[in-house]
């Protein structure tokens, strides 16, 4: 009994130890250990920072993500363990940095385009929960940005035919094109879904003039371009070393009647090389990948750097969910050095919920077989098995002998187990059978 209670124990503290960590150790990790604010890194620098938490991909699940009708069971639990993540990771992953801002690049819901109005609204409030946002949009009364993606309002195709959506859109989020400063910096959000539309339709012409706008002010900010859809690049571009799948490639697919995009990987050649020309940005950065990717581009304005960031969510195709730490100078000073005046930039992963729910799973099943193995003696149920298999081939053995002594005949042995399951031979000595006077008789006849 006693290694019967120690064996429970082990399996509780093991129970406990895992469950803690994998929700709750494991989302501290971020803040505690492997991830800081990249400006805490710069020695001797006097210039203070503005720091600016940067999310995209959230992808809140719905009926068209599996195909599922809405209220079923299969869905309502994959959104339930998908709605858990995310709100952890970002309430004890994220905001323990203390962001002074917190940016989001696009696609907060996975259908939203192809929600009816009801079910649309009840994603959002989903969202709003998720991410802890206020009446304001606010996360945690933290000033926060939004850009859309086109799980949000679809391509240009959907869009141009459900101006609805749209409406719902700039109603909860602001406007799909906008400017406004952090810091020193200039961030200018685009809505890339309709950068590559029919230029003669009014989505292409609206992103376009905005960005003619831009490009005829004066720039007095360095300016940071937010994409939902990356720019361009060759295919098999290198994302660099944290990239966890493999590149994807290039992709546009176009209506064959009004030429609107019906679905992109990428803003093509011509349309990236014109943002870069005309808003002249010091970094871009963009999601709607999944997965992460570093990369240079050219310009006439020089070297531009893009950060594509991962999805924050465990379930959208990355087993490494991620977000980004930037720091953004709060003023630009003449006698400050160059790294001092730059945006600085630290990709932080979040836990590998995967591989948590797969430990799970493990040690479940060992628990399991533990229980079925070792019922009422612990571990010494396999010494005990073990003596009594012996045991029972002994007994075979002397069952196949050919007696040699005539008392044996009257002899019988007897299995018997012992308090600790073991089992033993008893040899009895059966009774001769008593003979009566009529049965005598009877043979003698």
């Amino acid at each position: 009994m006693k290694q019967h209670h120690k064996l429970t124990v082990a399996l509780c503290l093991i129970w406990a130890a895992s469950i803690l960590y994998g929700e709750m150790f494991a989302f501290w990790v971020p803040p505690l250990l492997t991830c800081s604010w990249p400006h805490h890194h710069l020695l001797k620098s006097d210039v203070k920072f503005t720091k600016v938490a940067v999310v995209t991909d959230p992808q809140l699940m719905d009926k068209t993500s599996f195909r599922l009708s809405s209220k079923t069971l299969a869905l309502e639990v994959a959104q339930f363990y998908t709605d858990v993540n995310m709100r952890r990771s970002f309430f004890q992953s994220v905001l323990p940095f203390k962001p002074d801002v917190v940016l989001f690049l696009g696609d907060y819901f996975d259908g939203g385009p192809f929600l009816p109005e009801e079910e649309w609204y009840e994603s959002l409030s989903r969202f709003k929960h998720v991410f802890g946002l206020n009446s304001q949009g606010q996360a945690e009364d933290i000033p926060t940005f939004y850009i859309p993606g086109n799980h949000d309002i679809g391509y240009s195709r959907t869009a141009s035919h459900k101006l609805d959506v749209i409406n719902r859109y700039e109603k909860e989020f602001g406007s799909r094109n906008r400017r406004f400063v952090i810091g020193s910096t200039e961030f200018i959000s685009v809505d890339a879904q309709a950068i590559d539309g029919n230029p003669q339709k009014e989505l292409a012409l609206e992103v376009w003039k905005f960005v003619q706008n831009v490009s005829s002010d004066a720039k007095s900010h360095p300016r940071v371009l937010l994409t939902h859809i990356p720019l361009y690049r060759p295919d098999q571009t290198p994302c660099g070393p944290h990239r966890a799948s493999s590149v994807i490639d290039q992709r546009i697919w176009r209506h064959f009647q009004d030429q609107e995009v019906m679905y992109q990987n990428y803003i093509t050649t011509e349309s990236s090389k014109k943002l870069l020309e005309l808003i002249k940005p010091t970094l871009v950065l963009s999601g709607h990948d999944h997965d992460q990717c570093t990369l240079t581009h050219k310009s006439e304005a020089g070297s531009v750097l893009e950060h594509t960031l991962g999805t924050i969510s465990w379930q959208q195709g990355n087993l490494y969910p991620s977000f980004m730490l930037l720091s953004v100078p709060n003023s630009v000073h003449q006698n400050s050095s160059d790294v001092d005046n730059m945006l600085h930039t630290q990709l932080c992963f979040l836990p590998r919920q995967l591989f948590i729910y797969i430990w799970y799973l493990s040690l479940f099943v060992l628990t399991l077989l533990a229980l079925l193995l070792w019922p009422n003696h612990g571990i010494s149920f396999l010494n005990n098995a073990a003596d009594s298999i012996s045991n029972v081939m002994k007994l075979s053995f002397l069952s196949g002998v050919t007696k040699e002594k005539n008392e044996d005949e009257n002899c019988e042995y007897e299995m018997v187990w012992d308090a600790e399951g073991s089992m033993h031979l008893v040899k009895k000595v059966l009774q001769a059978p008593v003979k009566r006077q009529s049965d005598k008789s009877q043979i003698e006849r």
